[in-house]
């Protein structure tokens, strides 16, 4: 389940095409413009049972690199994007992970309040919700409505067909739609506040991977400083799988409440990130009842 190839080779085309671009596109009005990023993150997690047994202590290091080439007109905005993030975690007998992902987006101004957009995407090695190996391909279509500068309203349908790495077993696979919702209200430059809502579900003929799963959040993001945001939030999510049972032999059910704070500063084409999670996990499963914090800190380059 590897897209190595398929994704250097993303790269490498995209990197040929910004630096043979033709020029005609900007006498024609539209304009091309290569991108790309590189981010370096650390993480600190440390995860206790409700009476304080350790479960998880580990520490991790990833790096990540984007590329992607945009193609935009006054109303329309094309978009290709490759991805890789590779995580080394630190520990004795802790496994390294990679991600890697490619993306196709259209957007387009159907009116000066209404925008639409489609998204196609192929995911390789993602730790979904039910599998800590999946493949990916993704399908969807999101509507915006920004009546103002200070309301706005977002609607997003997404499918997932998904295949899981199951070791030594046959593979399997797994299907289903999500479906997110958000109104933004915005105070000033970089001065918002966010609600969002999410539900998902995947069904697959492996009892252990279908699942469904509500969330709902609420961010407050506020400048501090030219350069320097500020972003607290807190975010409730429900899971109800269907193959997998408790220890009372009901089907398990999870509930995790993480309230967390953001800083964010952007000096420039840098982008510096801290983050501070805290998680309250709550299942009818005893071994799943559990609360821990994670720490991130990223710095990542905008070329």
């Amino acid at each position: 389940m590897k897209l190595d190839k398929l994704v250097w080779r993303a790269w490498l085309l995209l990197i040929a095409v910004c630096g043979g671009a033709p020029l005609a596109a900007a006498d024609e009005g539209w304009r091309l413009e290569p991108d790309a990023r590189i981010e370096v993150q650390t993480i600190s997690a440390q995860t206790t049972t409700r009476d304080e047994d350790l479960v998880i202590d580990g520490e991790a290091i990833s790096v990540r690199g984007q590329v992607g080439l945009a193609l935009n007109s006054e109303s329309t905005r094309f978009r290709l994007e490759a991805d890789r993030i590779q995580v080394f975690r630190l520990g004795e007998g802790r496994r390294d992970l990679s991600r890697d992902r490619l993306s196709a987006t259209m957007q387009h101004d159907v009116t000066k309040t209404l925008e639409v957009q489609l998204q196609a995407r192929r995911f390789d090695d993602l730790v979904s919700v039910e599998s800590a190996d999946t493949d990916e391909w993704q399908g969807s279509a999101r509507l915006t409505f920004e009546p103002s500068r200070a309301n706005r309203f977002r609607l997003q349908g997404t499918w997932r067909d998904r295949q899981y790495d199951n070791g030594a077993a046959p593979a399997t696979t797994g299907e289903g739609p999500r479906v997110d919702a958000q109104y933004r209200r915005r105070f000033g430059p970089y001065h918002y506040l966010a609600f969002d809502l999410r539900t998902e579900s995947i069904r697959s003929d492996d009892a252990a991977r279908g699942y469904e799963r509500d969330s709902a959040g609420v961010a407050y993001t506020r400048p501090v400083a030219p350069d320097l945001r500020v972003r607290p939030a807190l975010e409730v999510i429900k899971t109800r799988f269907d193959g997998r049972i408790a220890d009372n032999g009901a089907l398990r059910r999870d509930r995790q409440v993480v309230p967390e704070v953001e800083m964010l500063w952007w000096p420039g084409k840098w982008r510096i990130e801290a983050e501070a999670k805290y998680i309250f996990f709550s299942s009818n499963e005893a071994t799943r009842e559990r609360e821990g914090y994670r720490l991130t800190l990223s710095v990542g380059y905008a070329f």
